[in-house]
Parts: structure tokens; sequence; C-alpha cells
């Protein structure tokens, strides 16, 4: 027979953070740390959480926002001494992988796409179809690197050479993010930073990942059947969410379709 004790006694708590969608600043809908930090904060503070889990479905993106998410939910779960764990949906690519590095252990489906440990940079060069059609560019600077990468005139080495400059501090950051977090975990004998993805039970091979479970009842098994859950996540604004993607840019929802379908998205 049940005490009074049992009874009463409160079922412990677990929170559920989602982080889904491109990861950059600005007002485009998806994860940046302005939006999300005081959702953050509400996760590891209220109702004393046995652990928080986040839920994760990201292709990448700010390489910065990625880093200051991660940063502030390890802050927070090292302040506060509480677990994390992290569970990939379809895909954790690139800035979406950082962020899963901010947990404990790492869940996938089987089905997961996950790693693209790298940094990219992409665009267009019409210089040709200006001069196809007899339209000539006219940019004045002060300063030799004002034009840099202008897409409307020919690409130059010395612009890919500084570029590739910009990119490499980056990269490093990210292989030191990963090497950090994943420790002894990651398989020593392949290099797991040339960008290259991997699937669901690949990734735990190589050590990116800590097996294959799905959040509910890897929770359950962790702390009872009885753990409640409790979901946390950003909404879009009221507007956005009723007039949908039309007050979005054409380019910036291109861009967005661009990076799930690099995941077969």
């Amino acid at each position: 027979m049940r005490s009074i004790r049992d009874l009463f006694r409160a079922k412990p708590r677990v929170a559920v953070l989602r982080l889904q969608g491109v990861i950059a600043a600005g007002p485009r809908g998806g994860l940046s740390d302005h939006a999300l930090a005081p959702i953050i904060e509400r996760a590891f503070r209220r109702g004393k959480p046995k652990a928080v889990a986040l839920v994760i479905n990201s292709p990448g993106g700010s390489p910065v926002q990625s880093a200051l998410i991660a940063a502030r939910i390890r802050r927070l779960a090292e302040d506060r001494k509480i677990p994390v764990h992290a569970f990939v949906e379809d895909v954790a690519a690139s800035g979406g992988y950082w962020l899963a590095t901010a947990a404990d252990d790492i869940w996938l489906d089987a089905n997961s796409v996950t790693g693209s440990i790298g940094v990219i940079s992409s665009g267009f060069g019409f210089p040709e179809f200006l001069a196809r059609h007899g339209i000539e560019r006219r940019v004045h600077t002060a300063g030799a690197s004002k034009s840099f990468l202008d897409p409307f005139r020919p690409e130059k080495p010395e612009d890919v050479e500084r570029l590739q400059a910009i990119l490499s501090p980056v990269h490093e950051a990210f292989k030191t993010q990963v090497s950090s977090r994943r420790g002894a975990r990651l398989d020593p004998g392949r290099d797991l930073f040339t960008g290259d993805v991997w699937v669901g039970q690949g990734a735990v091979d190589v050590g990116l990942a800590d097996g294959i479970a799905h959040a509910v009842p890897k929770l359950k098994a962790l702390y009872g059947d009885k753990v409640k859950l409790i979901p946390y996540g950003t909404r879009r604004p009221f507007f956005q969410r009723l007039t949908g993607r039309l007050v979005g840019s054409v380019l910036e929802e291109a861009e967005e379709r661009a990076l799930w379908a690099r995941y077969g998205l």
C-alpha cells in the first residue's frame, strides 16, 4: 500500500527545449541567441527540472549564433548542475550539430543526418551577364578591399585567399567545440572535420553521437515512467503566423530551402 508521502511526492520534471529551424540573427523567424535566451533561462530555472532535453532539427546557419546559444546552454547547465540530453530528429548538421554538442549526450533516430563540421560561404557571380547586355559596373572605394567579392566583377584570387582566411578560424572554432565536448568518444582514426555527414548508426560509430533513441522513451528510461516532460520553444510573431512566408523575402526563403535541401529535406 502506497504511503501518503508517495501520493504527494512531486513527479520528476524534464524541460524539453525544441530547437528547430535555420540558425540566424535578425527577424527571419529562425533560431537566434536573442530570441532563445528567455526560453532557455525558463527551461533551466522553472520548476527545478531534473534535466533539460534539446530536441534538435536544424540544417545549421550562423556560426556566431550557434556558438552563443550553445554557450548559454552550457553556462546554465554548469551553474545549476543540470544534465542536458540532445535528441536529433531529421538533421543536426553544421550549426545544428554545434547546438547538439551543448548536451552531455546525443541521441539520434536511425535516419537522422548528423555532422557537416565545416564552414561554407556561397554566392553568385554575374560579370558575363552584365557584359553580354552592355551593362557597365561602376564601383569607387576608399580602401582596396572594400569591393571584396563583388558579384558583378570577375572573382579575384586575392579575394578568394582573403575569404579562406576568414573561414578557416571559424572552422577551427567549430573543431575545438566538437573536440572539447565529445572528447575521447570521437574516433581518432577518422577525420571528422571535412564537412561530411553521417546517418544514424554511422554517426554513433564515429563518436558524433551516443546511440539510437527517441526522446520520450529515453527520458522515461533515465528518469522513470512518471517523469513529466515540460515543452519549451519559440513562436513566430502573430502577424507572421497569420500571413506565413508572405512577409519574408523571396531570397531568404530560397536560401533557407537550399539549406534544408542539402540534406534531402
